[in-house]
């Protein structure tokens, strides 16, 4: 049985269970949090990040959300998150490295560090300033999304993807953390709506972070 070392706010940890959940693949969920610096945790990664898949009876240990999708993606043919011809999977590839890069750097980190890590770890109010610009931004990035899904059936095109999936993963985490104005979004809000009622993705709605609540419409489809 697959282990994955989480947290539940680690979006790349929920872009792997995204995918998992489209493939019908089994596992074990493992409460992680990488800010403590466990031993154990740091001899299976010594970059002491989330996520980390293990099949101990195997003897395998998957290490970085892109390289666990791909490994599923190459053993499970189920649902092909990657599809399509050469060029759709680069676009594929190109905008889940959109999300899990700019995004998270811009939006999704900022806002983890500040009204999570902080409140967790530190003990610390979040600084006002720098979530005004992390919402700023998350505004930008919607302008974008919204442009891609005006002009295409799903996130990379014509096919649904883990491009899909890496955009509901880091979007559900800003959205928790109450970085997310979706007036306006009319399109990005209509296919977020979708995405919250795929069966892959309920366990993850339900689900909740200690000390910090999501504002009333985050599990809702119809927000």
């Amino acid at each position: 049985m697959w282990q994955l070392f989480q947290f539940p706010l680690c979006p790349f940890s929920r872009k792997v269970r995204l995918l998992l959940g489209e493939k019908g693949v089994g596992y074990e969920l493992v409460r992680e949090s990488p800010w403590a610096r466990r031993d154990e945790f740091l001899d299976m990664n010594p970059a002491g990040q989330t996520p980390v898949m293990v099949d101990r009876a195997a003897g395998v240990t998957l290490i970085d959300s892109n390289a666990i999708c791909e490994y599923f993606e190459e053993t499970i043919e189920k649902s092909p998150m990657i599809p399509g011809s050469a060029a759709d999977r680069a676009e594929v590839r190109r905008l889940v490295a959109w999300f899990d890069q700019i995004l998270y750097r811009e939006v999704v980190a900022p806002l983890l560090y500040e009204r999570m890590e902080k409140r967790i770890v530190h003990r610390l109010p979040p600084d006002a300033k720098v979530l005004r610009e992390a919402m700023k931004l998350a505004n930008t990035h919607l302008d974008y999304i919204d442009y891609l899904i005006d002009y295409r059936r799903w996130m990379a095109g014509p096919l649904f993807s883990l491009a899909d999936l890496a955009a509901t993963a880091h979007l559900s985490v800003a959205d928790y953390l109450g970085g997310i104005d979706w007036r306006g979004h009319e399109p990005t809000r209509l296919w977020y709506a979708g995405q919250k009622s795929r069966p892959s993705f309920r366990p993850l709605l339900s689900e909740r972070m200690e000390v910090v609540s999501p504002p009333d419409h985050y599990d809702k489809p119809d927000f």
